[in-house]
């Protein structure tokens, strides 16, 4: 088994998830919860295939696949912020609804014709640190680097910048910030929409560099739901977000590493056409997420963790509280 290269793959799997789970911390920040992430991907990844196929240009993939995942957030931003629906409830509707979209329109693109992809890059001095070279920045897609610059820039956006203060209010105690000249909706809405941006980012990156040349259904593979749970393991910070992100890849990684004819050890592997292991080990990514969205359904620890306090509270001018 090759550490190396199951670090280097988990890296770029985590890619996906780091874009995902971003999305998901800025629109939490503001206050909305969002459990249409998987949709959102989905609809992300065929877009960006789609006029990938069509274009024979990446990058116009990547940037239809963003506008078209955050145009369709702000259903959800309509309904959640606008009409105060349940932000569950319209979550999950938005995930059902964006996943029936994208394999409508996506029906027989895998049939469509090559698509070109997003170029891979080596940085030429950094690739020579030992361990952290061959790992971060060797033979990486450039939808990887971009991720290693939006941890840093996201983290000073939120914690260190008048933006990002106004983002913590509207999540933290809208009404004062309503009080002190902010405009509460307007940030709700701009915050759901750059979660769909960063959504649709992530779903384009699946299509366009990790699992390259087919969409279907199974494009996404509940990474989706997996982002949901990290935005909590992160504690809705972006850099715990980035090592949750590239463990959780490099344990998707390594699930099907596992499974393969190696040695693993230095002893046969005991997993090698092992029906039953196989199961199990593709269901622990699942079940720790799982866990994780039990954990943070309970107030108390939701608190201990930090969630944002209005967070999934609808936020009614004029009402006392939040």
């Amino acid at each position: 088994m090759n550490l190396i290269i199951i670090l280097q793959a988990g890296v770029a799997t985590g890619t996906v998830l780091l874009f995902a789970t971003l999305g998901g911390i800025f629109s939490e920040r503001a206050g909305v919860m969002n459990l249409g992430m998987e949709g959102m991907m989905l609809i992300g990844a065929m877009s960006a295939f789609s006029v990938a196929t069509r274009t024979g240009s990446p990058w116009l993939g990547v940037l239809v696949a963003m506008l078209a995942a955050g145009l369709i957030s702000q259903v959800h931003a309509f309904i959640s912020i606008t009409l105060q629906a349940d932000q569950v409830v319209s979550g999950l509707s938005l995930g059902f609804l964006a996943t029936g979209i994208s394999l409508v329109l996506g029906e027989g693109l895998s049939k469509a014709g090559t698509v070109t992809l997003i170029p891979t890059l080596t940085v030429p001095l950094l690739s020579q640190i030992p361990l952290i070279g061959p790992v971060f920045f060797t033979d990486q897609k450039l939808s990887v680097y971009l991720g290693y610059v939006l941890v840093p820039v996201a983290w000073y956006i939120i914690n260190r910048t008048r933006p990002g203060l106004h983002l913590r209010a509207v999540g933290e105690y809208p009404a004062a910030a309503d009080s002190l000249g902010v405009n509460v909706y307007a940030l709700r809405y701009l915050y759901v929409f750059v979660g769909g941006l960063l959504a649709g980012l992530a779903g384009a990156t699946i299509s366009l560099a990790i699992s390259p040349g087919w969409f279907s259904e199974l494009t996404t593979a509940g990474q989706g739901w997996i982002a949901i749970g990290l935005v909590i393991f992160a504690q809705w910070d972006p850099l715990r977000a980035a090592f949750g992100s590239y463990v959780f890849g490099a344990l998707r990684r390594l699930v099907l590493d596992i499974q393969g004819p190696m040695m693993l050890f230095g002893a046969p592997n005991p997993f090698y056409y092992n029906p039953y292991w196989g199961f199990f080990l593709e269901m622990l990514p699942y079940a720790f997420t799982i866990i994780v969205l039990v954990i943070g359904s309970r107030e108390a620890i939701r608190k201990r963790l930090g969630a944002p306090t209005a967070l999934g509270i609808p936020y009614i001018r004029g009402e006392r509280g939040m």
